[in-house]
């Protein structure tokens, strides 16, 4: 799956997807910056934006297994894209609490942003990523 959404015959597994490759650093640097967020905000804000963060990369991984089918693949690549509008919104709220910089927080948003405009463009244009009837792993 390319930025474009187009089938990238080289892909051999989620890992290899560069909208996952993405999704992971943005997990990785929301699990970076929550960690100074204030004791009283881990069990809501820091639970909630590391939970939805993480999401949009497990729900990547299980499209890519869904392959087989075409509604449970969209399904999968959906919910990815609304755990990345999600961590988008707990950016929102980072940011208006002060417990991000707002310059930080939108560079974020905007990666996010991008995440989700790859994962429409691969929802668009999902049949060139389902798997023909009787194949079961590997490239599309």
């Amino acid at each position: 799956m390319n930025g474009d959404g187009s089938a990238d015959r080289k892909v051999g597994s989620h890992r290899d997807l560069e909208v996952y490759k993405r999704a992971f650093g943005l997990a990785m640097s929301v699990f970076e910056v929550t960690k100074s967020f204030p004791r009283e905000e881990t069990y809501s804000l820091t639970d909630q934006i590391r939970r939805s963060s993480r999401s949009v990369c497990a729900n990547l991984a299980e499209a890519w297994r869904k392959r087989r089918y075409q509604a449970a693949f969209i399904s999968k690549l959906s919910d990815a894209e609304t755990e990345a509008a999600e961590t988008q919104v707990w950016l929102e709220f980072a940011v208006k609490c002060g417990y991000l910089e707002a310059c930080l927080g939108g560079d974020l948003y905007r990666g996010y942003d991008g995440v989700v405009r790859s994962i429409v463009g691969i929802i668009a244009n999902a049949a060139s990523w389902v798997m023909p009837s009787g194949r079961t792993g590997g490239n599309p």
